[in-house]
């Protein structure tokens, strides 16, 4: 079997997947005829066609010149496919290799130790004494955006993260979004890519949104976020090289680890530290009807808070391994990831759907930077951007970013 043809079944096999699990296939922009012919196949039957596709990938030749990246990211997927039609089948893994199997990534092994000097930070910053928890709630609760305040600031930030991209990087005259506001979600805001340079940008509104989330979401989900990430996919790999294996997106798999990553990494590129405290303080806080005074040691607070990321992952992985229950999961996220009650238990609700999905947003920013910063000239804001962009077209995964 040669690319292009190990590529057509490789589609049509997570296609059929899709049949089984609604949310696996993230976005799709392929032949159409693909996705009205796919069936609901026994898992049985589909895990034999991943098992075959696998081994015809390991058995491909030496890669064409130009297309090395594109064979080793294939393989990749292909294997990933078929370790989440065993996962759909009954066969679990542990956190670790779960992760490793489906994001070619492993997240590293943290305890509550590591994490104690950077609550001792916090507590230095924040007002009161006591519960840290509950010292953060009463400090957080005024940097709330009114519901009614909502729509217009976080379309002040996509707008603005949108300009700052086109600066940059050249997307097509036609590309646009649609906000959408919803509820009862497990995610705070969805990207659902629909092909032809167009995204439905959905935001939860379960819980008050924080002003900094206004331009985390919009660049993460927007731009250079999953919205760019997609468009540049779809036109240089699709519509360009017809590289059909990257007209579909499984949710589960290696290209996640870059699309949340990059997303997360976007964010800074997007807005460097200075450039957001002036946007922020001149823009979105006034708009939000949020005090600009507060801009400075409101963001001292959000950079310790960033260090605790990865509290996540370890709470996600003693749970999913069955090492601690529900409610000592709940009392861990509010203790280390410092959300409240309430988001801690839509926190718990998002791993047990989504899994090791959660190392791709703080391991996969970690990883992205590192490639980036590495390859970019220091200091250089056109460079950082021309490597940023040359990886969202050109994808790698995790082991292919280590340079």
């Amino acid at each position: 079997m040669e690319l292009n043809q190990l590529a057509e079944a490789y589609v049509k096999l997570v296609l059929a997947v899709g049949q089984h699990d609604p949310g696996y296939v993230d976005a799709y922009y392929g032949p159409a005829e693909w996705q009205a012919a796919s069936q609901k196949l026994p898992l049985a039957d589909l895990l034999q066609q991943a098992e075959e596709l696998t081994a015809q990938a390991q058995a491909l030749p030496a890669a064409e010149a130009g297309q090395e990246l594109r064979q080793d990211f294939l393989r990749l997927h292909v294997a990933a496919v078929r370790t989440y039609i065993a996962h759909l089948a009954g066969h679990k893994l542990s956190f670790d290799d779960e992760s490793l199997a489906l994001y070619d990534a492993r997240s590293p092994d943290l305890s509550p130790a590591d994490f104690d000097p950077i609550l001792a930070e916090l507590s230095q910053l924040l007002p009161g004494e006591g519960d840290l928890n509950t010292r953060l709630s009463t400090y957080a609760k005024q940097f709330e955006i009114p519901q009614d305040k909502l729509d217009i600031v976080f379309k002040a930030a996509i707008n603005e993260s949108r300009a700052r991209t086109r600066k940059y990087i050249s997307l097509p005259e036609e590309e646009n979004f649609e906000i959408e506001y919803v509820k009862d979600q497990v995610w705070s805001a969805y990207n659902w890519y629909k092909g032809n340079s167009y995204s439905l940008i959905q935001v939860n509104t379960d819980f008050p949104m924080f002003i900094s989330r206004a331009i985390d979401l919009a660049s993460h989900e927007g731009y250079p976020g999953h919205h760019v990430f997609n468009l540049l996919i779809e036109k240089h790999l699709v519509n360009d090289n017809a590289w059909v294996e990257y007209s579909v997106y499984p949710l589960y798999s290696p290209m996640s680890f870059l699309a949340e990553g990059s997303a997360n990494y976007g964010i800074e590129v997007a807005f460097p530290h200075a450039e957001r405290m002036a946007f922020e303080k001149e823009v979105l806080f006034p708009l939000a009807g949020i005090d600009p005074a507060k801009v400075e040691r409101y963001y001292q607070v959000q950079a310790v808070l960033q260090k605790l990321t990865y509290a996540g992952n370890m709470v996600a992985k003693l749970y999913l391994d069955g090492d601690i229950d529900t409610e000592a999961a709940v009392a861990m996220l509010m203790k280390y990831a410092l959300s409240d009650e309430a988001r801690s238990r839509q926190r718990l609700r998002f791993m047990e759907k989504h899994r090791s999905y959660v190392i791709n947003y703080n391991l996969g920013q970690d990883m992205t930077k590192a490639y980036v910063e590495k390859l970019a000239i220091p200091g250089d804001e056109q460079s950082r951007w021309q490597v940023f962009a040359e990886l969202l077209s050109k994808p790698r995964t995790a082991s292919m970013m280590k340079v």
